[in-house]
């Protein structure tokens, strides 16, 4: 039997590559023993339990940017979550320490150095984050999302994604998901999300077009996310929610989608060859506008920045695409060409290989 420790958590970014893993190694190995390590104050705290699998917490650490109070007691505390995670290592027997990024991971890391046991990493972001850089200075085996991200010993391996969008089968789940979602079988499918935190600017000037989209012969599935700042206008074929908890089903009738380009969207569209126009987030290290740069290179997404998506751009530029089907489903097919499926079981594999002691090669 295999114990498996996965550490990172914060975002949705992630702790869902790592539940995905999780969920893959459980199907394969039934008897593995899997902790995930993680905050309290982090998603994972709820996302973690509910999927069924032990969460092991430590203090939330950011690394201090700048010197004050939190910088001088950063290095004291950072020991103690070592050493804890240390402890927890050795009680639990783990064979292998998985990081996905995120305020528990940088401990973990150097708890698995400190331990000599098989660390593994996974980077979501084309624009890696600050605990997988540290991470990737102590071991070879670094599994990232996207083609050529920085990031030392990198080799692709894509997105470990939901089982429900690995497996998803868009034509079957079609009519499911318009009687979901109350929608016509005769119209192409817009979806338009900024995620669970919203996008004001994208949500904003979908709203004040909603009117022209529909008009155009196409229907509306407005996930606005955030603060559900928006209020339903009562248009024909225009669906506004505040939230969707299944986007699988979202995504079987997609045809065209408007979205951040967070790292779990890019590779959940392209995986399923929908095509996009990225709004990146405007705030941050840029990692937003990065993760999409594969997938714009291949011709499966369109790049627009979050000043420049306004109505008027909506009248000259996404309107007369969205009026070209031939030009959308070459999108489709190009999107699909930039996407992988089996980013669990490709990380999986790196895992397996590092716990076989197998020689990493070349990335």
């Amino acid at each position: 039997m295999t114990r498996y420790l996965l550490a990172g958590g914060g975002t949705a970014g992630h702790v869902n590559p790592l539940l995905a893993v999780a969920d893959r190694i459980r199907r394969d190995e039934p008897d593995a023993e899997i902790v995930v390590l993680g905050t309290k104050e982090g998603l994972e705290a709820r996302l973690v339990p509910a999927r069924g699998y032990e969460l092991a917490t430590i203090p939330k650490l950011p690394f201090p940017r700048r010197p004050n109070a939190a910088a001088l007691r950063f290095p004291g505390e950072y020991r103690r979550s070592i050493r804890t995670v240390r402890s927890l290592i050795r009680d639990r027997g783990i064979d292998v320490v998985v990081g996905f990024g995120g305020y528990a991971s940088a401990p973990a890391y150097s708890a698995a150095r400190a331990e000599r046991i098989p660390l593994v990493l996974h980077e979501a972001n084309a624009r890696p984050g600050l605990a997988n850089r540290l991470g990737a200075r102590y071991t070879p085996w670094v599994g990232v999302a996207f083609e050529g991200t920085r990031l030392r010993h990198a080799r692709f391996v894509g997105m470990p994604l939901r089982v429900e969008i690995e497996e998803l089968d868009r034509a079957s789940a079609r009519p499911q998901a318009l009687a979901e979602f109350g929608l016509a079988a005769d119209r192409p499918t817009l979806l338009v999300t900024g995620g669970s935190l919203g996008a004001r600017r994208l949500n904003g000037t979908i709203a004040e077009r909603a009117r022209e989209l529909t008009a155009a012969g196409w229907q509306v599935l407005h996930i606005q996310g955030g603060r559900g700042e928006l209020s339903d206008p009562g248009i024909e074929h225009y669906r506004l929610l505040d939230y969707c908890d299944r986007m699988d089903l979202a995504f079987a009738l997609t045809d065209f989608a408007v979205a951040r380009a967070g790292a779990a969207t890019v590779s959940e569209f392209a995986a399923l060859g929908i095509p996009a126009v990225y709004v990146p987030f405007p705030i941050g290290n840029g990692e937003q506008r990065f993760n999409a740069a594969g997938v714009v290179e291949a011709g499966g997404g369109i790049l627009v920045d979050d000043a420049a998506f306004l109505p008027g751009w909506v009248d000259s530029d996404l309107l007369p695409l969205l009026a070209d089907r031939t030009t959308v489903a070459d999108m489709s097919a190009r999107a699909a060409s930039a996407g992988v499926r089996d980013g669990s079981d490709r990380m999986v594999a790196l895992i397996r290989a590092a716990l076989a002691g197998a020689d990493p090669g070349r990335p």
